[in-house]
C-alpha cells in the first residue's frame, strides 16, 4: 500500500520510521517532510496547510492511508477534506481536534464529565481577565485558548507578572489570534506525565507513558520550546496512577467527545500533572507528541499500520497494542538561540554512524539537503534517541550517541531524564 504523512518534524520522521517497519507498505510519501524523512520516503514539495493540494496529490497517487501528524493541519480540518474525496484518514476530524484546537473548550468539557484538571476561568476580554486577577491567588497560569506551537502558556508568580502576561496574550497579541481567547488556571504542583494514546472512537488503548521537558535550559530554566527531550517510561506513572487515570480521566474523555457529538479517531495525548489530590489534566493533544513519538513509537511491537486501520475503522478493541519492555530517551540537538532567534545552514557530521544499529535512532526535525549534505534547517535540528533495558541505560546510551553528531551552534540540554534518579 501507499501512505502519505503530512508533516516535517521529528515526530514525522518517527512515524514514518514506524510506517517503513510494516510489511504492509510498499512506498511512503511525506509532505513536505525534511532530509532525515527523504532517506526512507519521498518528500513531495506541498506544505501541510495546503488541503487542496495535499488532497490533489493524495487522488494522483492513489494513496490508500494518509496520517496527518501535526496539531495546525488536523485542527485545520485535512481530514475531513481527505475523507470528502473517498480517501483514508489517521486522525480526528475538525469538530474532534478541537479537542487540542481550543484550550476553553476542552476545560469546560472536563469540567461538564467531571474529568480531575485544575480551577480555571475563560476570558474573552482582556479587561474582565484584569479585574479577576485582582481576586487571584499566586502563582497563576495563563494560556492562550488557541494554537501556538507548545509555546501559548505563562507562568505568573506575581499579580505584576499576570498583568503583563494579558497584555502579551490578548493585546500585543504575541500568539496571534490563538490569544483571542484567554483561560487562567490554578498552578499545579506535582510530577508531570505525557501518556499517549490510540483511539477508534469507543475505544482507548494507552500506549507507553513518557515525560517531556519543555524548558530551553538544564534545570527547567529558560523559555517554553516545543520539547528539548524525552524518556518513556515514566517510573512516575504507576500501576495506581494508572488505575486511577483510566477510571476517572481516559474512558471518560472519549466517552464526553463522543456524547458531545465529536467522536474521536486518532491519537489523544494526556498531558498529566500527579498532584497530592492525585492526577489531573494540564492539557490534550489531538496528535502525537514531539518528542514524546520519539522515544515511544521505537518500542512499539504492533505494526503501525493495523493499529492505524483499527482506529480508523473501530475495531480497536479486537487487538492489543504492545510496547517493548524497555525504555528509550531522547536528546534533542539544537541550533544555539532557540527557541528566539538561531543561525541556519551549519554543516551535519556524524549522522552515518547511526547506521545499522538497532537501539539508536536520530530523527531528524530540521534540517534539509544542500549540494549533498544535510545541513541545520531549524531550531530543533535533531533528537537522539537511543533505548536500553533500564531507562539509566538508555540515558547513557543517549548521550554517548550525541558525541556522534557535530555542527556549529550545537545545543542541547544535559539533564534530560536526570528526574530518573531520583525515581
Amino acid at each position: 500500500m501507499k501512505v502519505l504523512i503530512v508533516g516535517s518534524g521529528g515526530r514525522e520522521h518517527a512515524i514514518a520510521s514506524a510506517v517503513a517497519k510494516s510489511s504492509k507498505v510498499d512506498k511512503i510519501y511525506c509532505a513536505p517532510g525534511n532530509a532525515g524523512i527523504g532517506q526512507i520516503a519521498q518528500c513531495v514539495p506541498i506544505g501541510a496547510m495546503e488541503f487542496d493540494k495535499i488532497v490533489a496529490f493524495a487522488k494522483e497517487e492513489q494513496i490508500d492511508l494518509t496520517v496527518v501528524g501535526m496539531d495546525d493541519p488536523l485542527v485545520g480540518g485535512l481530514v475531513d477534506e481527505l475523507e470528502k474525496a473517498g480517501l483514508r484518514a489517521f486522525g480526528p476530524r475538525k469538530n474532534a481536534a478541537i479537542l487540542e484546537g481550543s484550550k476553553a473548550f476542552s476545560k469546560d468539557l472536563m469540567k461538564k464529565y467531571n474529568i480531575p484538571t485544575a480551577a480555571y476561568e475563560n476570558f474573552d476580554d482582556p479587561e474582565a481577565a484584569l479585574a479577576y486577577l485582582e481576586t487571584a491567588s499566586f502563582p497563576i497560569v495563563l494560556k492562550a485558548d488557541g494554537l501556538a506551537l507548545g509555546k501559548g502558556v505563562l507562568i505568573c508568580n506575581t499579580k505584576e507578572e499576570a498583568i503583563a502576561g494579558v497584555k502579551e496574550i490578548m493585546e500585543d497579541k504575541k500568539f496571534g489570534t490563538a490569544g483571542n481567547r484567554m483561560v487562567v488556571e490554578e498552578f499545579m504542583t506535582g510530577r508531570e506525565v505525557s501518556v499517549l494514546s490510540f483511539v477508534d472512537g469507543n475505544t482507548i488503548q494507552i500506549m507507553s507513558s513518557a515525560q517531556d521537558h519543555k524548558r530551553a535550559m538544564d534545570g527547567d530554566q529558560g523559555l517554553n520550546t516545543g520539547g528539548m527531550g524525552t524518556f518513556s517510561p515514566s517510573p512516575f506513572y504507576t500501576k495506581e496512577v494508572d488505575e486511577f487515570c483510566q477510571k476517572y480521566i481516559f474512558q471518560k474523555t472519549v466517552d464526553a467527545m463522543k456524547a458531545e457529538g465529536r467522536e474521536f479517531k486518532g491519537v489523544i495525548f494526556f498531558g498529566l500533572m500527579l498532584t497530592k489530590d492525585g492526577p489531573k489534566v494540564l492539557e490534550y493533544n489531538a496528535r502525537f507528541g514531539d518528542p514524546e513519538a520519539q522515544v515511544v513509537l521505537p518500542r512499539l511491537k504492533n505494526d503501525i499500520i493495523d493499529v492505524f486501520e483499527a482506529c480508523i475503522d473501530g475495531t480497536l478493541d479486537q487487538m492489543k497494542v504492545e510496547f517493548e519492555d524497555n525504555a528509550a530517551v531522547c536528546v534533542v540537538l539544537a541550533s544555539d538561540g532557540y527557541p528566539v532567534s538561531y543561525e541556519k545552514g551549519f554543516p551535519i557530521s556524524g549522522l552515518e554512524k547511526f547506521d545499522d544499529k538497532d537501539d539508536y535512532f536520530c530523527f531528524h526535525a530540521g534540517t534539509k539537503l544542500q549540494d549533498g549534505k544535510f545541513v541545520t534547517n531549524g531550531g530543533r535540528v535533531l533528537g537522539i534517541t537511543a533505548k536500553g533495558d533500564t531507562l539509566k541505560q538508555a540515558r547513557a546510551k543517549a548521550y554517548e550517541a550525541t558525541e556522534w553528531v557535530s555542527f556549529d551552534n550545537k545545543y542541547m540540554r544535559s539533564d534530560i531524564g536526570k528526574a530518573i534518579d531520583e525515581a
